[in-house]
């Protein structure tokens, strides 16, 4: 299928513009197989960087393609290699922009639906991130960027990728990702934001000073051998016991078994997390003293801290 989706990218991108039906043929000659090959994703983001005004239909194709390309074509299904990753990064860096409507869409919905990806790939969205928020115009699926300022579509667009199973703390906040949340309440600080910009920045910021996490998503190395060990369908009883009891010890079970460690106090553990030490009281000092002034934004998470722990903050 590649040379007639190369041509029909080709003859779209002269016009700069596609409708729906064009879209709709595009997807008749990619996905009879299935599958998309290096070229045909080359071609249809080539196709993206010429589109002026991409209509829904094309950003939901373009999303559905790219993300079947990087994140599920490639065993393990579900995580993005290096290769891919730079790849993606390289492509939407290669109109000098990230066009709102489909590209944004696009690295969201990948870390929202990758298992894990690198962290130069987690990097970069949070920065994209960062400049379509501070920056950015123009639509998205679900409503306008407006630079200056952050609307209900910018929170929500934070909140996906903040919370994203792939970002950068999955299942919780990163300090990488409070740090943004601060920089971002300062450049729009007297902005008329919407209500729920308050919210969420509270919210994510105090889940990393005190959320509790057990979830920590294997590394694509050890879901490789894990994934090529359940592949390997050789019918050999005394070679299949051998194996697993190799796995389990090159993944320390033996010893774990041997050791019978106690069960940690699950309890104890949220407890723990929840109480702010003395590295993350210095930490939100540093971010709260830094323009000098106490604002109802980190007077509202002061609360929240002292409300959720019993104590405050510093």
């Amino acid at each position: 299928m590649t040379v007639p989706m190369i041509d029909l990218a080709n003859a779209l991108k002269a016009r700069a513009a596609v409708s729906a039906d064009d879209v709709l043929a595009i997807r008749r000659v990619v996905w009879p197989d299935g599958k998309l090959d290096a070229s045909e994703a080359d071609a249809i983001f080539a196709l993206n960087d010429a589109i002026t005004d991409p209509p829904v239909e094309w950003v939901d194709f373009l999303v559905e393609a790219m993300t079947a390309f990087v994140v599920r074509q490639q065993a393990p299904t579900g995580y993005v290699d290096e290769a891919n990753a730079a790849w993606l990064m390289a492509r939407i860096d290669a109109d000098g922009r990230v066009e709102s409507r489909a590209e944004l869409e696009l690295l969201v919905k990948i870390l929202e639906v990758a298992v894990n990806v690198p962290d130069a790939l987690k990097a970069y969205a949070l920065r994209q991130i960062e400049v379509a928020v501070t920056q950015g115009t123009g639509p998205t699926r679900r409503g306008a960027l407006d630079p200056g300022s952050i609307n209900a579509t910018e929170v929500a667009l934070l909140r996906r990728m903040l919370f994203a199973a792939a970002g950068d703390g999955p299942a919780c906040i990163s300090r990488a990702e409070a740090e943004l949340l601060f920089r971002l309440k300062a450049a729009t600080k007297d902005a008329a934001n919407a209500p729920e910009w308050k919210t969420l920045f509270v919210q994510a910021v105090g889940n990393h000073l005190m959320a509790h996490s057990d979830y920590h998503p294997l590394s694509r190395e050890r879901a490789t051998e894990l994934d090529a060990f359940m592949r390997d369908n050789r019918v050999n009883i005394g070679g299949l016991l051998g194996r697993i009891a190799e796995k389990m010890v090159q993944g320390g079970l033996g010893e774990a078994l041997r050791a019978r460690p106690a069960t940690p106090d699950h309890d104890a553990a949220v407890a723990d997390d929840r109480a702010i030490t003395d590295d993350e009281a210095a930490w939100l000092r540093t971010q709260i003293d830094a323009d000098g002034a106490l604002d109802d934004f980190e007077q509202a998470l002061l609360n929240f801290i002292a409300d959720e722990s019993g104590r405050a903050a510093f």
